[in-house]
């Protein structure tokens, strides 16, 4: 008998297989365990329609699933570390904690156990981690493990540059303010030293 797969099965193969298969096994297993329909005209035609409209939703869901690979890949996240001599880290950073951050960022919907990560992260630096998304796409997350107050040393940095730009600007302002002031005052004073002549003086 000629019989479709309806769904994958370990021994016969995956769906949407056409096979010729005892009529026993078929009407007695197969076809009653959900495994398999009868290979007509009809079926087939009904087959390759469901086929046409599974192939729209696994292209729709490969392609959100793109989406999110790209949004990943542009994600680096950050863990700072307590470390010891040869700056050898304390711990280690784990999937979950990956996890946890990517949730923080507003990844709710990914699955932790996607996140392949043969061993913790146990050294200082930049790692490239897979998260396996829907059929078979992949993203890469950057993760960077830095020594604890590195991070908040750089914004300390960052800060002071700008209290010192900000502290120069004024010191300019104060500078341009004075100098006005200064022009206003000379302006001033020639205006006072002016001589008005006199009209009732005869011009001898």
């Amino acid at each position: 008998m000629k019989i479709i797969l309806k769904k994958e099965h370990e021994i016969l193969g995956d769906e949407g297989q056409i096979l010729n298969v005892k009529n026993g096994y078929a009407r007695n297993y197969l076809i009653p365990k959900g495994y398999a329909t009868i290979a007509n005209e009809s079926n087939l035609k009904s087959f390759e329609e469901i086929k046409k409209q599974r192939a729209k939703k696994v292209q729709k869901l490969v392609d959100e699933a793109q989406k999110i690979s790209s949004a990943l890949s542009s994600n680096v996240i950050t863990f700072e570390m307590k470390t010891g001599e040869e700056d050898k880290i304390f711990g280690s950073v784990t999937s979950q904690m990956i996890f946890d951050r990517l949730v923080e960022k507003g990844f709710e919907n990914l699955d932790r156990k996607k996140i392949i990560l043969k061993e913790a992260i146990k050294s200082l630096g930049e790692h490239e981690v897979e998260v396996k998304l829907q059929h078979s796409v992949v993203a890469l997350i950057k993760v960077n493990v830095v020594k604890e107050n590195s991070a908040s040393e750089e914004t300390a940095e960052v800060k002071s540059d700008e209290l010192k730009s900000e502290a120069v600007a004024e010191s300019n302002d104060e500078n341009i303010s004075e100098t006005k002031e200064e022009a206003e005052a000379v302006e001033n004073k020639d205006e006072s030293e002016v001589v008005t002549p006199d009209e009732n003086k005869v011009t001898e």
